[in-house]
């Protein structure tokens, strides 16, 4: 199926009150699990490059690996640049194919961060691809470097949505990203506050730290993304782990990888189902 962009699939989510999962890859086996256990839900799905991964494969070569995999499937699939604060890589990425991309400048003072979510909305609308920026900021980057944690004004959020007319808006209500433990402190009160005022389908960034009872809940909200990125990280190297305990001479790579996924395979599927998704494609 061709790539969509991500408010086609937020739009159902936002109605319907469930949220799209959005899951970081970084090679080619992650991602093809994370296609194969959402085709196998029947859920939509939001595949995200950024930080390593972007370096790794660049944006020509990610966004043909995204359209591969999502040609062999019938259920929605967005290509998605998560995390970027670089117009320039912004750019190269919607031309490589990429359908949605998020802007992030919540490092930048907010006056800043709203003049640049413009320019990449005005951009990306000329090639039917979807922008998500952040107002607000969650602890620590995407990559685990320091970041202060800035909790959303709900009293900002209309003004931001009006401002750059974004189509999905990241908000910070007390994830952490890089978490390895479901013990992120949630103020669910930000969370309906937020919910209740936002124009626009709002976004969870480092829900793998997050309590699956929080999880079931804001995925109700007004929260109909929700990026999931370490925790299939920690699945993904606990099975190469394993493979290689049991089979300590094994020295294919690509036996490695491939008796290493159906972990993330599982764990997707389990996301999926706790954020209603499934079924829904």
């Amino acid at each position: 199926m061709p790539l969509v962009p991500l408010t086609e699939v937020l739009k159902d989510a936002q109605a319907k009150k469930y949220a799209v999962p959005g899951f970081n890859f970084h090679l080619y086996e992650d991602l093809v699990a994370i296609v194969e256990a959402a085709q196998e839900a029947r859920s939509p799905v939001i595949l995200m490059a950024a930080g390593t991964c972007m370096k790794h494969w660049g944006p020509t070569l990610a966004a043909a690996l995204i359209k591969e995999v999502a040609d062999s499937v019938d259920i929605p699939v967005v290509a998605h640049l998560d995390h970027a604060s670089s117009l320039e890589l912004i750019f190269k990425s919607i031309h490589a194919g990429f359908t949605s991309v998020m802007y992030d400048g919540s490092m930048l003072p907010v006056e800043e961060n709203i003049a640049n979510s413009k320019i990449v909305v005005k951009v990306a609308r000329a090639f039917d691809v979807s922008v998500e920026a952040e107002l607000g900021r969650v602890a620590k980057g995407e990559e685990g470097e320091s970041a202060v944690e800035i909790l959303t004004d709900p009293s900002d959020v209309v003004m931001f949505c009006e401002a750059t007319d974004v189509d999905a808006l990241a908000v910070a209500v007390g994830t952490v990203h890089g978490m390895q433990k479901q013990e992120a402190k949630i103020h669910l009160d930000l969370v309906d506050a937020i919910s209740e005022v936002s124009p626009v389908p709002l976004v969870l960034h480092g829900s793998s730290g997050v309590s699956d009872n929080d999880l079931r809940y804001i995925a109700t909200t007004g929260f109909s993304k929700i990026n999931i990125g370490t925790r299939l990280k920690t699945v993904f190297t606990e099975g190469i782990r394993e493979v290689l305990q049991n089979d300590p001479d094994l020295n294919d790579q690509l036996k490695l990888l491939k008796l290493a996924v159906p972990r993330v395979k599982d764990t997707v599927k389990e996301k999926i189902e706790l954020l209603g998704s499934g079924n829904r494609a």
